[in-house]
């Protein structure tokens, strides 16, 4: 299985009453940056917060502590206080994280695909029922587009493609007007991982401002971000930190 390159750590996590109490305890620093590191590599193993490697043997205190590189001791008081304070749980001797999801969006993400095929279900079924009835296959699509239509709108969702190559793409953006797939979400926040979603917000206020659509917003969003990129990489750092106007002027001539 893939593993997570993000994980969601809510703003007020030290406001948190857990993070206060383990505040006051000594060593609290380091329990702290184990707790952080017990997020990271339950999402870079990705099995449901699950600590097995391999899906084989289950991760030991001395496991831990040289994975972390910190005492064993350490290790085990870290455990121990997490375990008091619900933040793990020790199943069969397996240490397991309850609640992972709340860390990351990996489930929202499986409840829109789980919704697109019992949606893709009940649309073959629907069309299969009205094929069987007529013979005709423009009225058979056209039923179809009826029946689904007002579980569409109030889906927000868009089915595009033809056969089996049908894709849902959901709404995103202050404006709700930008539409992307699963696939087409998480590859923005794997490309750009610090300002996806800016990057949404951005074509979702312009559409909503200009009036322009778009065929595919995935791909305006990335052939935006390449014309970013090529601004940048046009820009001469030594027009920029030129000190000498005239130097400056005759490069410019030059087209330096």
């Amino acid at each position: 299985m893939a593993d997570v390159k993000w994980i969601k750590i809510t703003t007020d996590i030290f406001d948190d009453d857990k993070i206060l109490l383990i505040e006051s305890l000594p060593d609290a620093d380091s329990i702290i940056v184990i707790w952080f590191k017990l997020l990271c590599l339950a999402g870079k193993q990705n099995n449901s917060g699950v600590f097995m490697m391999n899906n084989q043997i289950a991760y030991t205190d001395k496991m831990l502590a040289t994975i972390f590189r910190r005492k064993e001791a350490t290790i085990q008081l870290a455990l121990q206080t997490f375990e008091q304070f619900g933040m793990i749980e020790l199943i069969d001797g397996v240490i397991t994280i309850p609640n992972w999801g709340k860390h990351q969006s990996l489930d929202q993400i499986e409840s829109k695909k789980e919704y697109m095929r019992n949606y893709m279900k009940e649309y073959r079924e629907k069309q299969k029922a009205l094929t069987s009835k007529s013979s005709r296959k423009t009225n058979n699509k056209a039923n179809v587009r009826q029946a689904d239509k007002k579980r569409e709108e109030k889906k927000e969702k868009r089915i595009e493609g033809e056969g089996e190559k049908n894709i849902v793409r959901n709404t995103y953006g202050e404006y709700e007007n930008v539409l992307l797939s699963d696939d087409e979400y998480v590859n923005l926040i794997k490309e750009f991982p610090s300002d996806f979603n800016d990057r949404i917000e951005n074509l979702s206020s312009y559409m909503a401002s200009s009036g322009k659509t778009y065929d595919n917003h995935y791909a305006t969003i990335k052939f935006w971000a390449s014309k970013d990129k090529e601004k940048k990489d046009q820009t001469a750092p030594s027009q920029q930190h030129c000190s000498n106007p005239f130097l400056a002027m005759a490069m410019k001539e030059k087209g330096v």
